[in-house]
């Protein structure tokens, strides 16, 4: 054994040999892509073990201790962290010392990428090492990929992304997936739509189409008063004033598509290609560059070609093609300027993200399931800021919101209006006067009601009822509002009581208020666990509303691999929601779309809902409530239902779909529980740190800041990082890539 030992190199066999080069070669290779700044060489788990002896670092190309010499980051860590780390951002510390510290969620983010950053933060980004590893590595992960694919993990949509940049074609992605996905949109508009030749009240179709005609040919002080039992108008002004510029350009074109009651119920195909064009139009002035600055913005930090997939994802979610092209709406520009507003937030623009959410909620009053998130946690980073930059921000935030209301109802107000006048709209738009729910919706009231009629118990009774789901929405959307203003707590940005030292750097304390949040990975869960609970127990629900819950899932599914849980809740409750408005789309003659876009849509994304693969709970429900659902439309081919049992079907609609939501608004809130614990510890829980802790503390977010990004507190948390934030699972995931950064941080501060 002894002889063994001491056997030169050069007397290995060629097999031996050969290797030993590969390694010695991946392993400078790896070194060489750091030497691009300041910092001449890295200091890796073995140079650090020897960084009192230069001969090691000297004597590279030598044959005697070439063994010495290995990667800075060993490649099989980053191998088994490949997965999606955009949705929890860790925090750079010293040593092991981040084993026991909360992560934060944007010191190596991404977060306002679409904006310029520094080239430090470019060159030491988590894609770039990422890029350079799978260079590295070479052919075998192509060879991973495959296999993959093979299982079937990978959906069309993924596939599609590889072959346009396999072939030099990456920056004809982004337009061809548009251009598709208009195309898709435009061929559901060919189909029906809702109140199609149905006189004398028609449907959603003419409403919209009624509103521009007395937008257009009214007065402001009478919008929300005219003819209010044809379809009178019940949104927000910024409808209104959208319907108005629709009439003045359409009026230019044929005036007779809106002329004051003549016009009613008019379907020529001139009008309607007019209609549908209008639709169209908005969703590519809104919603998609909503979209394309969420992918930048929110996961910029993942490979171009995850991106592309995650923008292919979300253009075509099924349940919002369907109600907006189909059945003929305009929820794609309320979910678009939400969209915009959580943009803003995650770059720090709070004050225009502020803005888009006041321009959401003047569009449709439905924006205001999104309320108690957003409102949270712009609370919550008033209070992470501290006294006195958070009372600041609070003040502008508060100064901003009324502004932008105000300007919104003006044409209501003095002295363009009677003060009487605001009273209409406030009226049509919260309508309480119409009972607790009209049609069957697959919500927690409906659901009861099968067994408790609660219209003929409560009788009379309209006010217990509507405090009743005021309580209900309220208990329901809770953990998510304590979640935020909580984390912004116990994030907050204070002074070490027994050193005097502040947890940021000055520079960095007063960029924080323009600066993501802790908070910030909170927000996702918050608008799905808050909008959920506005759609299961609030007043006067319809089954369109799913669109408002659907819209943060999907985003969460976008970032997701398809053997996360977050990527297999996503697909189930898209599904689900599509389902839960197949009533509606029924009788809408949608029946074909209906199909098409479901089996579109989950080949898109790689999902087949009867296959389980990953022993996750969702799996199991997913593939029990499928086939509920095959059995029940097949039920609805060979069966007719009782007369004494019109509403059969959309009964049993209900009853596999409200608890499905009930899973998926449960999991919301332990989601966020689980992303809350890995950001800020458990509750009542700070590490007690001594000067030199505090000093250590400083130093890292020192070498943050060098990166271009915000401070985030880090000393709280117990092994935090072990959760993960897209996916469902994940152990340690960052801790190659976090070493790296690191270490990388270090050597350029020492030279």
């Amino acid at each position: 054994m002894d002889e063994a030992s001491d056997v030169m190199p050069t007397e290995l066999p060629i097999e031996r040999r050969q290797r030993h080069t590969r390694d010695r070669t991946t392993s400078l290779n790896s070194l060489s892509h750091f030497k691009s700044g300041p910092s001449k060489h890295i200091r890796g788990p073995s140079t650090l073990r020897n960084r009192d002896s230069n001969a090691s670092m000297k004597s590279i190309g030598s044959e005697t201790d070439y063994s010495e010499i290995i990667a800075p980051i060993p490649r099989r860590h980053l191998l088994q962290t490949s997965q999606s780390l955009h949705w929890l951002r860790v925090d750079t510390s010293q040593g092991d010392e981040w084993l026991n510290r909360g992560v934060s969620p944007v010191s190596a983010s991404s977060v306002g990428s679409v904006f310029p950053n520094n080239r430090m933060a470019n060159r030491l980004s988590f894609t770039a090492l990422m890029d350079h590893e799978r260079t590295a590595v070479g052919p075998s992960s192509t060879t991973d990929n495959r296999v993959l694919e093979d299982e079937g993990t990978v959906g069309a949509g993924r596939r599609f992304v590889r072959w346009m940049h396999r072939n030099n074609m990456k920056n004809w992605v982004i337009p061809s997936a548009i251009a598709t996905s208009t195309l898709v949109k435009w061929c559901i508009g060919l189909g029906a739509y809702s109140g199609h030749d149905t006189p004398p009240m028609f449907g959603d179709y003419e409403a919209q189409r009624h509103w521009m005609e007395l937008t257009v040919h009214l007065p402001v002080k009478e919008w929300y008063t005219y003819d209010l039992q044809y379809w009178g108008l019940d949104y927000p002004p910024l409808t209104a004033y959208v319907s108005w510029l629709c009439g003045r350009v359409g009026s230019l074109i044929e005036s007779s598509w809106f002329t004051l009651q003549a016009s009613r119920g008019i379907e020529t195909g001139g009008s309607k290609l007019f209609m549908r064009a209008t639709v169209l139009v908005l969703d590519l002035l809104i919603y998609i560059p909503a979209l394309y600055t969420f992918v930048c913005s929110w996961q910029g930090t993942r490979s171009s070609r995850k991106r592309h997939a995650a923008l292919l994802t979300l253009l075509f979610h099924p349940a919002l093609l369907l109600i907006d092209f189909g059945h003929f709406q305009y929820n794609s520009v309320m979910l678009g300027l939400t969209l915009l507003a959580i943009n803003a937030f995650a770059a720090g623009h709070d004050l225009l993200g502020a803005i888009f959410f006041v321009l959401s909620l003047g569009f449709k009053q439905m924006a205001l399931y999104y309320a108690p998130a957003i409102g949270s946690y712009l609370i919550g980073k008033c209070i992470y800021l501290g006294p006195v930059q958070g009372t600041r921000l609070f003040l502008r935030l508060a100064l901003t919101t009324t502004l932008a209301f105000v300007i919104m109802f003006a044409p209501f107000l003095p002295p363009f209006s009677p003060l009487s006048t605001i009273a209409a709209p406030i009226t049509r738009i919260f309508p309480f006067g119409r009972g607790l729910f009209e049609d069957k919706v697959a919500n927690f009231w409906c659901f009861t009601n099968v067994l408790v009629k609660w219209k003929r118990t409560f009788a009379g009774r309209k006010g217990f009822l509507i405090k009743a789901s005021t309580g209900l929405t309220a208990l329901g959307f809770l953990p998510a509002v304590v979640g935020l203003i909580f984390g912004g707590y116990k994030t907050r940005l204070q002074k070490d009581p027994k050193n005097d030292l502040v947890n940021v750097s000055p520079a960095m304390a007063s960029a924080a208020p323009s600066s993501p949040t802790p908070i910030l990975p909170l927000l996702p869960y918050a608008l799905l666990t808050c909008s959920m609970s506005f759609f299961l127990f609030s007043f006067q629900v319809h089954e369109k509303t799913i669109l408002v819950p659907l819209l943060p899932l999907t985003l969460l599914l976008s970032g997701a691999a398809p053997t996360d849980e977050v990527f297999l809740w996503g697909a189930l409750g898209n599904n689900i929601g599509v389902f839960s408005m197949w009533p509606l789309l029924k009788k809408d003659g949608l029946g074909l779309q209906y199909l098409a876009m479901l089996f579109l849509w989950n080949r898109l994304i790689g999902h087949n809902p009867f296959k389980i693969r990953y022993g996750y709970f969702v799996e199991l429900v997913s593939s029990v409530a499928h086939t509920a659902i095959i059995f029940l439309h097949l039920l609805e081919l060979v069966v007719t239902p009782p007369a004494r049992y019109p509403d059969l079907f959309p009964v049993l609609n209900v009853l596999i779909c409200t608890p499905i939501f009930g899973l998926i608004w449960l999991w919301s809130i332990k989601r966020s529980a689980e992303v809350s614990w890995a950001m800020s510890g458990l509750p009542g829980k700070r590490d007690k740190e001594g000067p030199s802790s505090a000093a250590s503390a400083i130093s890292a977010r020192s070498s943050s800041a060098a990166f271009g990004h915000s401070s985030i507190r880090g000393e709280t948390g117990v092994r935090a990082a072990s959760l993960g934030y897209a996916s469902g699972r994940g152990h340690g995931q960052a801790d190659a890539r976090r070493r790296a950064l690191v270490v990388s941080a270090g050597g350029d501060r020492e030279h």
